[in-house]
Parts: C-alpha cells; sequence; structure tokens
C-alpha cells in the first residue's frame, strides 16, 4: 500500500495528468500481485530494453517504422506498423537474434506509421480500458496489461480463463475499440 501511494504521489509531483496517475498506480500494484516470478518481471523488463535498443539502432526502420516490443513471461508481442514487408522482417530478424527464449508474436501491420493524433488516442484508450477493468467487479486488473495501437487492444498477462473473459468484454465494449487481441497465458504454463 506504501509503494501504491509512493508512486501516486510521485505521478502528481510530476505533474502528470489523471490517466497517467491512475496508469502509474495500477502498474505498482502489479509488480506485487503479478503471477510472474520477480526474477521473471525483471528479466522481461530486461528484454523490453533490448528490443528497444536493437531497434533504435536499425536506422532504417527507426527512421521509417513505428515498431515496439513488449514482454510478457518471456514472449515478444510486436506491434506497430512498417512501410513494407522488408523493414517488417528485419525488424523480427533483429528481435530474434537477441534470443529471448520465448514465442515472437509479430502484430506489426504493413502500412505507413501512426500520426501523434493516432498515438495520442490511443494512449487516450488504454487509459478508459483500464479504468473500466478497474470498475468492473471480479476482475483482477493488476494481471493485466493493456497497449492499444491504432485502435486495436492488445490484453496481456498470465490469468485464468473468466479473468480473459471478463478483461475481453470490457475492451470489446470500450468505445473507440476497433479490435482485441489476446495474448495471455494460463497461470502454471
Amino acid at each position: 500500500m506504501i509503494r501504491l501511494l509512493s508512486l501516486a504521489a510521485i505521478a502528481l509531483l510530476l505533474q502528470g495528468c489523471a490517466g497517467a496517475v491512475m496508469v502509474g498506480a495500477v502498474g505498482g500494484a502489479m509488480m506485487v500481485n503479478d503471477e510472474r516470478s520477480f526474477s521473471t518481471q525483471l528479466d522481461d523488463t530486461n528484454a523490453d530494453f533490448q528490443i528497444a535498443s536493437e531497434l533504435a539502432a536499425l536506422e532504417d526502420v527507426k527512421n521509417q517504422a513505428n515498431i515496439t516490443g513488449v514482454v510478457m513471461n518471456g514472449n515478444v508481442l510486436l506491434i506497430g506498423q512498417s512501410p513494407n514487408s522488408m523493414l517488417r522482417d528485419k525488424a523480427i530478424h533483429a528481435v530474434q537474434k537477441l534470443k529471448l527464449g520465448g514465442k515472437i508474436h509479430n502484430q506489426i501491420r504493413i502500412g505507413n506509421p501512426t500520426s501523434f493524433t493516432t498515438r495520442s488516442n490511443d494512449t487516450w484508450i488504454t487509459t478508459k480500458v483500464k479504468t473500466r477493468m478497474l470498475n468492473t467487479d471480479d476482475l483482477d486488473v493488476t494481471r493485466i496489461k493493456v497497449i492499444t495501437e491504432n485502435g486495436e487492444v492488445f490484453l496481456l498477462g498470465v490469468v485464468a480463463r473468466d479473468q480473459v473473459d471478463l478483461a475481453v468484454d470490457v475492451a470489446r465494449n470500450t468505445a473507440g475499440v476497433r479490435k482485441v487481441i489476446k495474448v495471455f497465458e494460463s497461470p502454471g504454463s
């Protein structure tokens, strides 16, 4: 509880918006309630940084595409846009070379990178989905990561089937969501 209050206070001091405060507080609670071991959480965070660094080193990918990676339980979700399959494949190959150990879920769309306005709207959609999840009885939002890319909501986590169904229902019925993609794992798998 002290950790949550500290995170909220820091966010307020940084003069973030209400959505950032809510997301930050939930993020701290996620670490405590996560099904993954603390070691796995650290490995996943490290892998997130490795992917970001590897993609940033690819000048053509960095300058022409909008590709990011998120790691959950050793598995990688690649999202974003690439103007062509050559750059998409180059990014995927760079992540494969990292040998992170899990599956790579390619959700990179071929097309122009999204605009700042679209990315801002995606942030707003993520905030709305997380807020609605917080207000849903019997849904443990602290075990679910929500990422929005061009109106598509990606749900990640290590959660039981009933939680998956609730989370998908909330996301699917949130204004602005075009599609929901599940990247869940069951506990113990």
